[in-house]
């Protein structure tokens, strides 16, 4: 992409690797902002999953009147499921993995669609908290790998973080941020440097959070009351770690204590007793509250 000028790309076509709970928002929002969104999964039934969460999500938005129904039938027209990801990505002008955090995973397809999209194409990951510049190493096409960090939920969710490699070309960077602004977001742009700049402050607050509850400070109530009203934060670090999921949050902060040999980083007892309890949050139904 470095020679190439990407600066007035049309976006017809987003690809996004991974049909859950980011995949889905991210497609909706591209579906959204006039894009024909691709879902790719491992198989055609959990990309189809996907779908029907854009389906169940859009309907939500209609019942509150934030949408009329020739604009959902519109927007869910443009999503399309499949688990041929190479014809997918064959005609891709974005893509935008959103598989699970694991650094050998996300290289093998960025490796793997770096080398049957177009030339053109922006290539995107979604990882919260990995290197982007070891996402993208040996792919061939490093100067094109950039950091899109969605918030979930994305279709609420204002932030974009565009996370620039060691190699990310200015090109790169200037189509991310007119890709954030064709799906409505408002971007930031941060070095490369582990957590970057949302997950290293956010983890650390949600750290420093569970501490105060294990250390029988406050609840998880008040501590959550005290960010909502005090500092006006619109979810509290508890509830918003139920929402990530506590094993998601566990294996971040495991991975920036790791990278930055801080304490501050290291996970508290309560977190890794409840993950092992099973109690990852809202997808399991408990976490910090009851669901």
């Amino acid at each position: 992409m470095g020679d190439t000028d990407v600066t007035d790309a049309t976006f017809e076509t987003v690809v996004v690797l991974g049909s859950g709970t980011m995949g889905a928002g991210i497609a909706q929002v591209a579906a959204t902002a006039g894009s024909r969104a691709w879902l790719v999964d491992t198989s055609l039934d959990r990309a189809h999953e996907g779908r029907d969460a854009i389906d169940k999500s859009l309907q939500r938005l209609l019942d509150k009147g934030k949408i009329e129904a020739e604009e959902r039938d519109r927007i869910l027209a443009r999503v399309h499921a499949t688990e041929d990801r190479d014809a997918a990505v064959a005609a891709a002008d974005v893509i935008v993995e959103a598989v699970p955090e694991k650094l050998d995973l996300k290289r093998e397809i960025i490796a793997d669609v770096a080398s049957k999209a177009p030339g053109t194409c922006l290539l995107g990951t979604n990882t919260s908290s990995l290197s982007i510049a070891a996402i993208a190493e040996g792919c061939g096409a490093e100067d094109r790998v950039v950091g899109l960090h969605f918030f979930n939920p994305v279709p609420i969710m204002q932030l974009l973080e565009i996370v620039r490699g060691a190699a990310t070309s200015d090109a790169t960077v200037t189509a991310a941020r007119a890709f954030g602004t064709h799906v409505g977001k408002e971007s930031i742009l941060v070095k490369d440097v582990p957590g970057f700049a949302t997950s290293r402050l956010g983890v650390l607050l949600g750290l420093e959070a569970m501490r105060m509850v294990q250390d029988g400070v406050a609840s998880a109530e008040d501590v959550d009351k005290a960010m909502e009203l005090g500092y006006r934060h619109p979810m509290g670090p508890l509830k918003l770690t139920d929402l990530v999921g506590l094993d998601v949050r566990l294996a971040i902060a495991e991975h920036l204590h790791t990278e930055l040999g801080s304490a501050a980083f290291e996970p508290p007892q309560l977190l890794r007793d409840l993950v092992a309890a099973g109690k990852l949050g809202r997808k399991s139904g408990e976490g910090f509250y009851t669901y």
